[in-house]
């Protein structure tokens, strides 16, 4: 766009120019020579077609640079200013229909709504346990980081989630997840009261700085609620009196890479076994909406229907490089 507007002001300050410099070919109604000014007003009016005619070209000179110059210039300028037109409409155009077919065809995706500190780390970790690109949809008032977030090939809404109107693009009514990643508490309750109206069945999770407003979470509509903060000071006090420890809690939270903790279905050979028989580190079931640690007396036998979580181990970063160059 500004390449654009650089050569249209380029040709009109050529036409000013050669009007100037053959100034005395030109009559003006007003009477006297053309000054300066005279010049970029009829270069103005010149290209741009209007033509008042106030002032004419009368030497045969001038006309002859009217017909040679100045008229190819207006074409110039002209096909300059309606092609960038059109392309701004087309584009717009396109982006719509785009917009458009994408939400007639959603369906089951995640949408994150806030693309902050919270936002990014809770995406980078989905993209981790395998969710795809496409299947995340990012809501955040800010147009410079959606833009971020359209270059990291994410689908991108600009707009105040709290709105419904808003939350209605990213077809939120249609969502499997919701993650409510906002900076500030009350926006996250706000936020989770609108999805929650658009959308009973979705699962949200949500973020809060104060761990008081965990409850206002919880009655909005989240299912399960983390408390930033609190998670942050927990993990320092951990690290220091049991800085390994630490170590690993940080692991098991960097998503596919190290030790990773999965949830996963209870195999057909594992049923009627107790926990400590599933070949993977299993650290507790969850059955019945509860979450039984590996200790607890219903761990010795499993079910159909029971969801383990156990420990995974993962290449971690660098050492596939470090492998190649070994052998």
């Amino acid at each position: 766009m500004l390449k654009r507007v650089g050569i249209a002001l380029l040709l009109l300050f050529a036409v000013v120019a050669v009007v100037y410099l053959g100034r005395r070919g030109y009559r003006d109604t007003a009477g006297g020579t053309l000054s300066l000014l005279d010049c970029f007003y009829y270069a103005t009016v010149s290209v741009s077609t209007t033509g008042y005619g106030d002032i004419t070209p009368v030497s045969e000179t001038a006309r002859l640079v009217n017909t040679v110059f100045v008229t190819p210039v207006r074409v110039l300028f002209l096909i300059v200013l309606v092609g960038t037109t059109l392309e701004v409409l087309a584009e717009r155009t396109r982006e719509d229909w785009r917009k458009t077919r994408w939400r007639a065809r959603v369906r089951d995706h995640i949408v994150v709504a806030g693309y902050g500190t919270k936002g990014r780390s809770a995406i980078k970790t989905l993209l981790g346990s395998g969710v795809d690109r496409e299947s995340i949809v990012v809501v955040d008032p800010d147009p410079r980081v959606v833009g971020e977030a359209a270059e990291a090939g994410f689908v991108g809404i600009v707009g105040d989630a709290t709105r419904s109107a808003v939350l209605k693009q990213a077809a939120v009514q249609r969502a499997r997840e919701i993650v409510v990643a906002s900076a500030r508490d009350d926006t996250a309750v706000l936020i989770t009261l609108t999805a929650r109206q658009l959308n009973p069945r979705a699962g949200i999770q949500a973020a809060v700085r104060e761990s008081e407003n965990v409850p206002l979470l919880r009655q909005s509509g989240a299912d399960h609620v983390v408390t930033s903060s609190e998670a942050a000071g927990r993990l320092l006090g951990v690290s220091t009196g049991q800085p390994h420890v630490s170590e690993v809690i940080e692991d098991l939270l960097d998503q596919g890479s190290g030790l990773d903790l999965v949830e996963r279905d209870v195999r057909p050979e594992e049923t009627g076994g107790p926990i400590s028989a599933v070949p993977e580190p299993a650290l507790a079931i969850v059955r019945d909406g509860r979450t039984l640690p590996y200790d607890h007396a219903a761990c010795s036998l499993l079910r159909d229907g029971d969801r383990l979580i156990v420990a995974r181990s993962s290449p971690r970063a660098g050492e596939h490089a470090a492998d190649g160059e070994e052998r």
